[in-house]
C-alpha cells in the first residue's frame, strides 16, 4: 500500500492544480490528510475524483487523518458514505 501525506489547503483555488497530485495505482492508496489546514466544498469534489480515479484503476483508496471539518462538509453534503474515510 502506498500513502499519499497532503498537506496545506484543499480549496477550490487550489482544487484544479491537487487533482493530479496523488499518484492513484497499485492495489491499494491511503490519502493522509492530517496535514490539510482548510478545506472547503471543493475538497470533497477533489476527494470523489480521486474516489473515481482509483475504481477506474481497480485501486482500492482509504482517506485517514481527514479534518474534523472535512467530515462535518462530506455529512452536510450527504457523500460521507461514499468516500472511504478511515479512523
Amino acid at each position: 500500500m502506498s500513502t499519499w501525506l497532503l498537506g496545506g489547503e484543499l480549496t477550490l483555488a487550489s482544487a484544479a492544480a491537487r487533482l493530479a497530485e496523488p499518484d492513484i495505482a497499485g492495489e491499494a492508496v491511503r490519502l493522509d490528510l492530517s496535514a490539510v489546514t482548510r478545506v472547503d466544498s471543493a475538497a470533497l469534489a477533489v476527494l470523489l475524483a480521486w474516489l473515481r480515479r482509483a475504481q477506474a484503476a481497480g485501486t482500492s483508496l482509504a482517506i485517514v487523518g481527514a479534518p474534523a471539518s472535512l467530515l462535518q462538509l462530506a455529512r452536510l453534503y450527504g457523500v460521507d458514505t461514499l468516500l472511504p474515510f478511515v479512523e
